[in-house]
């Protein structure tokens, strides 16, 4: 990358709000979008008829489903930077590997990632209309999760407004860090 874009990048950042379905990706990232005055991008919108078709089965994607699918997401995210745009993207990013693919060489992009109970989520996923995931694949995402240091861990019970304010003050926290380095 040459040094253009490398202070383009600094003032271009893309938060990811991660974690199973059903705990709020969607509804959190809206809002923080919002509040922020970024633009929002839903990471479902990416994935092929052959995916959506598979879960509506309800059958878990393998990593080789969800490649061209993070690719995508990728492209998006790189867009995004080399425009000097920051945006808030709502992308599930369960592996530790699916969130290398997205960051890729980029210091600008974060990673906040919602729980909740297991009897929360079920109860979203069973209770929400109009999606191609249902509440059957919810154990196979909760165990596909892997943690690291490198995400905001938040717990999604809270209002909305709260886990805005705790995001928006996570970054600028971690912000003011990266700048000082």
């Amino acid at each position: 990358m040459n040094s253009s874009n490398d202070r383009r990048h600094r003032t271009a950042r893309v938060v990811i709000i991660g974690g199973v379905s059903g705990c709020g990706k969607s509804t959190v990232g809206r809002a923080l979008a919002d509040y922020l005055g970024w633009p929002f991008i839903e990471g479902d919108t990416f994935h092929s008829a052959a995916n959506i078709k598979k879960m509506r089965r309800g059958e878990a994607l393998d990593d080789d489903d969800r490649r061209p699918w993070l690719e995508s997401l990728r492209n998006e995210i790189t867009h995004f930077l080399d425009n000097g745009v920051s945006a808030v993207l709502a992308c599930s990013a369960l592996k530790a590997s699916y969130r290398e693919i997205l960051r890729g060489d980029e210091v600008n992009v974060s990673f906040v990632f919602l729980s909740c109970s297991r009897e929360s989520l079920h109860r979203r996923l069973t209770t929400r209309q109009g999606h191609f995931l249902g509440a059957e694949l919810l154990d196979s995402q909760l165990a596909t999760f892997e943690s690291s240091g490198d995400i905001l861990l938040i717990d999604s019970e809270q209002a909305v407004e709260t886990l805005v304010e705790s995001i928006t003050d996570w970054l600028a926290y971690s912000g003011s860090e990266r700048d000082e380095t």
